[in-house]
């Protein structure tokens, strides 16, 4: 099993390649397969390919077979590991936030 950091990790790692985030995105539209991928992107199909593998290592995406094709699809809860970090650092961040708004207000009086 995971563990959360590094689940949050592979999902950075992935995303942090403006082709691969370009490849999940179009893939937020709807299935697709590599060579329509290829099609879509000024990149080859093994850089393709390779993009992919790195997006399904880290949960982003499900590939299915047909033939002699695979058509790949976002995994839903692929970015719920990153969802949760957010969540986490937002409420941190907004009790911190309370605590200086609290702290300014007292040195004004």
């Amino acid at each position: 099993m995971q563990s959360a950091g590094t689940a949050e990790d592979k999902i950075f790692q992935a995303l942090a390649d403006p082709s691969r985030r370009a490849i999940f995105e179009s893939l937020a539209l709807g299935e697709a397969a590599v060579k329509d991928l290829t099609a879509r992107f000024d990149i080859s199909q093994p850089a393709v390919s390779q993009h992919l593998a790195a997006l399904k290592e880290a949960g982003l995406v499900n590939g299915r077979r047909e033939g002699r094709c695979v058509y790949y699809r976002v995994e839903p809860m692929g970015l719920k590991p990153l969802v949760d970090w957010i969540a986490h650092y937002r409420t941190f961040w907004a009790e911190r936030m309370d605590r200086l708004e609290q702290l300014l207000e007292k040195m004004d009086k």
